[in-house]
């Protein structure tokens, strides 16, 4: 099955649709206010995989000259990245679902945790409430313990309305503690259903 985001170019032409392929409906209003959130945060390097949930920030982030974007083969090195851009005085966010955190944890713990270096998580929480695709449902419901087990501080962003503030609350913790900091996209956030 093929998911294609809701602003694909599929949908001038629905007939050139592989068969199976579902169209998801992700917010492009939303994702705009994450980004402008994070630049708004002074964050310069966005590292991320490719993600259903993610297509507009990632988008947005390639598309403009003032933001780095760095393309990754997995999530481990993410944090690499961050780690050395902290070293370097240089702002950084990471965009990964929720199964590229559980793939992170090595370097989140070995590295991160260990060295004192902040880390600003932007998660998409797929497999929570309201999903619907099985593959994604034992990452969901793993997601949070492993991050409390981890003394991960979490917030669920839920309200469009709380982007800006959760954002610049979730930089200045990870800041001021030198510690890892995870923001869970909901359902609620990316989705335009």
């Amino acid at each position: 099955m093929l998911y294609l985001p809701y602003h694909s170019n599929y949908l001038d032409d629905p007939l050139a649709l592989p068969e199976g392929t579902v169209i998801m409906p992700v917010s492009t209003a939303n994702s705009k206010l994450i980004y402008d959130a994070l630049k708004d945060c002074d964050v310069k390097i966005m590292s991320a995989l490719p993600e259903t949930w993610l297509v507009h920030l990632i988008r947005m982030a390639d598309e403009d000259p003032d933001m780095t974007l760095i393309r990754i083969a997995k999530e481990e090195e993410a944090v690499g990245i961050s780690a050395g851009a902290h070293l370097a005085g240089v702002n950084s966010a990471l965009l990964m679902q929720n199964h590229g955190f559980l793939a992170a944890i090595n370097p989140i713990v070995s590295l991160a945790l260990l060295y004192k270096i902040p880390l600003l998580m932007l998660i998409s929480y797929r497999g929570h409430m309201g999903e619907k695709d099985p593959w994604q449902t034992q990452g969901g419901l793993a997601t949070e313990p492993i991050l409390k087990a981890l003394n991960i501080p979490i917030w669920h962003l839920t309200n469009h309305t709380d982007i800006y503030r959760r954002l610049k609350d979730a930089q200045t913790l990870a800041h001021a503690s030198l510690h890892p900091v995870a923001v869970l996209l909901s359902r609620e956030i990316m989705w335009e259903d």
